[in-house]
């Protein structure tokens, strides 16, 4: 996986253009959802298509992640399945309608958008997709907007094939998910961060992070994303200026001392 991953939700009729947009300037991992709500996983097909006719690439190339979507997270007028669908039959039509948006028979990474109950349910949702892996068409299995480390410590212990990413809120109500993230670090267990900017503002407006913006004449955004990842943090971008893109896949070219990262994540816990 990628240390950064395109965001895709909101982004409605600009999907396409933002996407091609965020391949051409490096990005390689990309994240969307069968959930018309927020996301046009249908536009990131045709991206996708268009990439690899026009920028050299394959669809190895890319890594793609997904999302089964439950009806809580769904606008019941425009929805994969039919709300009256059992649970299994509401992740079998999601997971068909991904492949077909996406014009692909393989997902890198299939996650569940965000737990329900009962959890009977949630369990044997994740045991239907641990078949899709068995089968060849997922690469490995995740959940979203878990925030609770029983309910979490609960699915990993169920698991046959156990879970290979957490995707959060990256944000101070959750106190950054401190004993989850150190799970996920022990299991080896990728941590992704959403809304890792726009939920932090307190701290990219600190007088570290102006120092390191000097110091290593970078952006606000390239310290912060480039923290994330030495705090072992993939996180979600979902910026929709080019510049911004191009500028956040340069992070590879410096790295924070020990120092500074252990004076970051101390400005993190304190806020």
């Amino acid at each position: 996986m990628p240390n950064m991953i395109y965001g895709t939700a909101w982004k409605k009729e600009n999907t396409t253009r933002l996407v091609e947009e965020a391949l051409s300037s490096g990005f390689r991992a990309i994240d969307t959802a069968c959930q018309p709500r927020h996301y046009r996983e249908d536009l990131v097909g045709l991206a996708l298509q268009n990439a690899y006719e026009n920028l050299d690439l394959k669809r190895e190339d890319v890594f793609i992640q997904t999302k089964f979507t439950p009806i809580s997270g769904q606008d019941e007028n425009n929805m994969p399945y039919f709300s009256s669908d059992d649970i299994l039959t509401q992740l079998e039509k999601s997971f068909i309608k991904s492949k077909l948006n996406l014009k692909t028979d393989y997902i890198d990474s299939y996650i569940i958008h965000s737990p329900f109950g009962p959890v009977e349910d949630l369990v044997s949702v994740y045991k239907t997709i641990e078949e899709f892996v068995q089968c060849g068409q997922v690469g490995q299995i995740g959940i979203s907007n878990c925030y609770d480390l029983d309910l979490f410590l609960y699915l990993y212990e169920s698991a046959t094939i156990k879970p290979k990413v957490l995707q959060n809120r990256f944000y101070s109500n959750s106190g950054y998910d401190v004993n989850l993230r150190n799970f996920c670090k022990r299991k080896d267990i990728t941590y992704q961060s959403f809304w890792s900017l726009t939920a932090n503002p307190q701290i990219l407006a600190s007088r570290k992070i102006e120092e390191l913006t000097k110091k290593y004449q970078k952006t606000i955004p390239q310290i912060f994303y480039k923290f994330l990842n030495q705090i072992d943090i993939t996180p979600l971008n979902g910026t929709t200026s080019k510049e911004h893109m191009l500028l956040d896949m340069d992070i590879d070219s410096f790295a924070l001392d020990k120092n500074e990262v252990e004076s970051l994540n101390t400005l993190l816990l304190n806020t």
